[in-house]
């Protein structure tokens, strides 16, 4: 018996509550799942699960070996990396959870190139606004922006991404072009709301050296940076928009910038930029591969925007 693949589906089992759920994020058959839990449950002569038609439940020693072996795979991977040379070429599973817009946007384009770079890496992209769990979602790294920070996370900066105000041309030629950040108030704003604690995320202002929150009222509210782009594309209002999703609007002349910097009004009121930080577990965690994925994405973003992550 592969203990090991045992204790994984298990585990798998357990998170997500039946067999078929945990197949797929193992990409295996729920069969093979079934099999390997009943595997396991012989070799520990005891029942991990009460099974019904219907739902799958611990029982109370299948939830005492969950809390015991839960991080098992994971310390197995820490042990490996920490007797591997860090010149090691990277290899192996690199499953990546990514917020969405960066993930979407940038990210995924830059994968095929890790990939090419790095055969023996076999890559998954997750992409998720909300709070992802490294333990419970198998994920070895994440890109996270500043509000989806949590406690007990390592995190390394990458990227300071500018943030762009801005509205369509005939939005602007009804209502008038906001000089200053003050002038918001006055106008329809696109709001993004942030799955981790449901508000709307603040807009950031730095004025001599100082920084603000603009006051706002929203006009329409969305949990999608694109599905805001397209309000503000449709002359629904003034949106902020990061640099990697603004751009092609901006190029075509269908979105109008605010804010600069060539204002005559407030020149020295510039947005707050978006930073960006590859998360992992533990400074175990900062394996070959995931040093290649840091290295690579910082790389691949435009000098004006990288950090020096050493």
């Amino acid at each position: 018996m592969n203990i090991l693949q045992s204790i994984r589906s298990f585990i798998r089992t357990a998170d997500a509550g039946s067999l078929a759920a945990a197949a797929r994020t193992l990409g295996i058959s729920a069969a093979a799942v079934g099999q390997n839990i009943a595997r396991l449950e012989a070799h520990l002569g005891v029942r991990l699960f009460n099974r019904t038609t219907r739902q799958l439940a611990l029982t109370e020693r299948g939830a005492l070996y969950l809390a015991q072996v839960r991080y098992i795979e994971r310390d197995l991977q820490r042990a490996q990396a920490a007797v591997t040379d860090l010149d090691a070429t990277p290899e192996g599973r690199l499953r990546i959870a990514c917020s969405t817009s960066f993930g979407r946007h940038k990210l995924a384009p830059l994968l095929p190139s890790l990939k090419a770079r790095y055969p023996r890496l076999a890559i998954e992209l997750l992409l998720a606004d909300r709070a992802v769990d490294h333990a419970r979602e198998d994920v070895d790294v994440s890109i996270r922006i500043e509000p989806q920070l949590e406690e007990g996370l390592v995190a390394r900066p990458i990227a300071q991404v500018p943030f762009v105000f801005c509205a369509a041309p005939s939005y602007l030629a009804r209502t008038g072009v906001p000089r200053t950040p003050e002038a918001l108030r006055e106008h329809r704003c696109l709001l993004f709301r942030h799955p981790k604690d449901g508000r709307h995320l603040r807009w950031g202002f730095v004025r001599d050296g100082l920084r603000f929150d603009a006051e706002v009222s929203p006009a329409l509210v969305s949990d999608d940076i694109d599905a805001l782009a397209a309000m503000a594309l449709a002359g629904g209002g003034i949106t902020r928009l990061a640099a990697f999703v603004a751009a092609p609007y901006l190029a075509r002349g269908e979105l109008q910038a605010l804010f600069d910097g060539n204002e005559a009004g407030d020149a020295q009121a510039l947005p707050e930029p978006m930073r960006l930080y590859l998360c992992v577990s533990d400074r175990r965690d900062l394996t070959p591969k995931v040093r290649a994925l840091m290295q690579h994405i910082v790389d691949g973003l435009p000098p004006e925007w990288r950090v020096d992550v050493g």
